[in-house]
């Protein structure tokens, strides 16, 4: 199996959380479906609110996520997909115009590369970079809102284009912690983008919708209309703030907290009917401590609320808050709260779903990838399938060119060649002496 590892699709996704390191390895069937292969999760300490603050820590989470992942597939491999997140992430908008020399000919893929290219040199604040250039709509010689300008004719070339940028020290950090365990980073994505390709469909992302990813410690936004994306935010809260406030609210560990978030849990108090007292041990024997069930979902639901009025905030702030048909797709650890797709349909008027990320996998994936925890993990091991398959893609167009220019050359050589022996042959006849008899 580790010999067939080499020569296939392998592609492996790591996702560095707040609360959990992840790594997936899978790969693509003849179907266009993904084979998930192993899996590999284990505790983060040394990531906070989606940036790493401690490298120790962190590089010996992805050491043993990669591991587990190595011995449950039974596969190695040294290059991974990694996401990135935080509050230090950002979004703007830019204008780019390319005046081609040549309106005859089609507009290719490089005309649309060389106007990416050229967002690259934008200036921006220092210590940033940017960490991703994506194209929304084109106009040609002022025919606007073209989606796919590739073979059309035209001299002005220009393009609206949706920029993310992080800082330099968050990325460095990653790739710094990656490559402490011997591995080696193929791309890096932005979170949001990638929880999107495996929870949305092309319809929503055509209808439009924003997807709201609950993590430990920050809670990522992508807005899409027209199937491309119009928007996206990092909110520095997550699911650890429900649980410090039910730490401070209820005076119990953040263990304790945690556990009774997601055992006895609700984002919706007047869905709380039985109103059950739960009882904790108390602290080396002190008297145990009795919570009840409606006052423990009021801590939760207050904390929600805020985190659901930021994301109102930023739908308004894109300008597409009536063009959102689809609604809110809520995914991510946060989403598995109960009734949170209730309070936020109450709370933002739009129509919720929680997103499940196995649209993409193919039949036989285990039971406990059908969580939206994983949303982020399948997402970066989709936008790995798709890297690889474009790299290989261009691989194959550069062999194709470079045999064709091969095969001219030998026919420029092969050619007098076989012109000087034509000559060689005729100069021979005709210098031959006629025979006596004739």
């Amino acid at each position: 199996m580790r010999t067939q590892a080499t020569n296939s699709d392998i592609v492996v996704a790591v996702d560095i959380g707040t609360t959990k390191v992840c790594a997936i390895a899978g790969r693509q069937n003849q179907h266009g479906k993904l084979e998930i292969l192993g899996v590999g999760k284990v505790n983060s300490n040394g990531v906070l609110r989606g940036v790493v603050s401690n490298i120790e820590k962190t590089v010996n989470a992805i050491s043993e996520a990669t591991n587990y992942a190595r011995r449950s597939s039974g596969l190695d491999f040294d290059i991974v997909n990694v996401g990135i997140a935080g509050q230090h992430i950002k979004s703007l908008q830019h204008r780019g115009i390319l005046v081609r020399e040549n309106d005859h000919t089609e507009i290719s893929q490089q005309d649309i590369d060389k106007l990416i290219s050229d967002m690259f040199k934008l200036v921006l604040p220092p210590g940033d970079k940017i960490l991703h250039v994506i194209p929304q709509e084109f106009t040609v010689d002022n025919e606007q809102g073209i989606t796919d300008p590739i073979g059309m004719s035209g001299i002005r070339l220009e393009a609206n284009f949706h920029i993310i940028t992080g800082q330099i020290t968050a990325s460095n950090n990653i790739y710094r912690c990656v490559e402490r365990t011997g591995l080696k980073v193929a791309g890096l994505t932005l979170e949001p983008i990638a929880s999107a390709a495996a929870v949305l469909s092309e319809e929503e992302k055509e209808a439009g919708i924003a997807l709201v990813d609950i993590g430990g410690g920050t809670t990522d936004i992508t807005i899409f209309q027209d199937g491309i994306i119009r928007h996206t935010a990092v909110i520095p809260f997550g699911g650890n703030v429900i649980t410090k406030d039910i730490k401070e609210g209820c005076t119990v560990m953040t263990q304790q907290a945690e556990k009774l978030k997601i055992k006895f849990g609700s984002a919706l108090a007047q869905e709380v009917y039985d109103n059950r007292i739960i009882t904790i041990p108390g602290l080396r024997g002190r008297d145990p401590k009795e919570i009840s069930e409606k006052n423990l979902a009021r801590i939760i639901q207050a904390r929600v609320e805020e985190i659901l009025d930021y994301v109102v905030w930023e739908i308004r702030r894109s300008g597409y808050e009536r063009k959102l048909i689809g609604g809110i797709v809520l995914t991510g650890g946060g989403a598995l709260l109960n009734h949170i797709d209730k309070l936020a349909e109450y709370h933002t008027g739009l129509s919720t779903r929680i997103g499940i990320p196995v649209e993409q996998l193919a039949h036989g994936y285990h039971e406990q990838l059908s969580s939206p925890i994983y949303s982020t993990a399948i997402g970066l091991l989709l936008k790995g399938v798709e890297n690889t398959n474009k790299l290989k893609y261009l691989e194959s167009a550069q062999e194709t060119k470079t045999s064709a220019k091969e095969e001219e050359g030998v026919m420029e050589e092969e050619g007098p060649r076989w012109y000087e022996q034509i000559f060689k042959k005729t100069k021979e006849w005709f210098e031959t002496e006629p025979d006596s008899e004739f």
